[in-house]
């Protein structure tokens, strides 16, 4: 297993994984945080020019992606119901999703996330259990609210090391 930047090329994989994730979230009870159309290819695409769209490829197949970077993200410049715990600099793990044979991709994108900054912040939403356990479970700290690009709410999640 291995995780590199995303190309251009690697676009029909990554729409496919999304596909995936978005299907298992309406199995598993989270119909609303992707919805049909959710992370938009726009945002998707900007991701892999911008040099911050990861994937994980297994014995040569793309089983997951997500996007990271180091910096200030303008959706977590306001938070409800609570407070981030540190304003030191930090990186930011968004549309992280897996395919059929992407088990642990989360923890080795934190992994990897975490040997570039010890701050990490993430968010959910809030019928996506699933992610919510996951994210405790990796010592993440649930610190309140912020409102996605789209507007809708989101939980808020910090880890500091």
């Amino acid at each position: 297993m291995s995780i590199r930047l995303a190309k251009e090329a690697d676009l029909p994989a990554i729409l496919e994984i999304y596909a995936n994730a978005r299907a298992q979230m309406r199995a598993n009870g989270n119909p609303h945080q992707w919805g049909s159309d959710r992370p938009p290819l726009a945002a998707i695409k900007a991701d892999i020019r911008l040099s911050r769209s990861y994937v994980l490829e297994k014995g040569g197949k793309i089983e997951g992606v997500f996007a990271f970077f180091i910096g200030d993200d303008p959706t977590y410049s306001v938070i409800e119901d609570g407070a981030w715990r540190s304003d030191a600099p930090y990186g930011v793990i968004h549309r992280i999703a897996r395919g059929e044979n992407g088990q642990g991709l989360l923890a080795l994108a934190l992994e990897f996330a975490e040997r570039q900054i010890s701050h990490l912040r993430i968010d959910t939403h809030a019928d996506n259990k699933i992610m919510q356990h996951l994210l405790e479970k990796y010592g993440f700290i649930k610190c309140g609210r912020i409102y996605t690009d789209d507007g809708t709410a989101r939980i808020a999640y910090e880890r500091t090391r």
